[in-house]
């Protein structure tokens, strides 16, 4: 299962990060990442920094157990079939939010920037669904070599997804589109829909 587990990852970071950056070049002559925001030491910085640490744990895990440096929690053969299933779902449903996202797709903020307020296709049920994807891609992984450090990468994950969109997606979209994003934050869920809605 660790190499399942690994290929997943392989697919996802190809698809997800590298397909995607090289067609947002293609059309916009930028591939998107904007790096970490705020200064060292700020909530910005450590949701960014999170981020980055939360994959580097979670693609231990599979590496760590196929090394037999940890030991599975489960070994239920119907557990690790259900995490392909979610963890293939998770990529799936990242690169249709992408392509549902167009030129506006971006890795991380750049405040100079003013990119449009997508709001329709899944953006108009869910503000974030690329990263809703990804959570559901890094809860099938879990399940596919589910062992403690593959836990604590999700753990991490979800805290840092959560530390990114509230306290550097949402302060800038606000920022930038005023009266228009809080209309929409009041009629759309923040990973789910109806769930995470906020007044104006």
């Amino acid at each position: 299962m660790s190499v399942v587990a690994l290929a997943l990852f392989g697919v996802f970071a190809a698809v997800g990060f590298g397909w995607r950056s090289w067609v947002q070049r293609r059309r916009t002559g930028s591939t998107g990442f904007k790096g970490v925001s705020g200064r060292p030491g700020s909530l910005e910085w450590f949701a960014g920094v999170g981020f980055l640490v939360a994959i580097a744990v979670a693609v231990a895990a599979p590496a760590l157990q196929w090394a037999g440096v940890v030991a599975p929690l489960l070994t239920a053969t119907g557990i690790h079939v259900a995490g392909i299933v979610i963890a293939t779902a998770g990529i799936a449903a990242t690169v249709y939010a992408q392509l549902d996202m167009g030129d506006a797709w971006r890795i991380g903020v750049d405040a100079s920037e003013r990119t449009p307020l997508v709001r329709t296709g899944v953006f108009a049920r869910v503000r974030n669904p690329i990263f809703s994807a990804m959570i559901v891609f890094a809860f099938g992984i879990m399940l596919v070599t589910p062992n403690v450090v593959a836990v604590a990468g999700f753990a991490i994950l979800v805290f840092t997804i959560e530390l990114q969109v509230r306290a550097v997606e949402e302060p800038y979209l606000r920022a930038v589109h005023g009266a228009d994003y809080r209309d929409y934050l009041a009629g759309v869920g923040r990973f789910v829909p109806g769930v995470g809605t906020a007044t104006r």
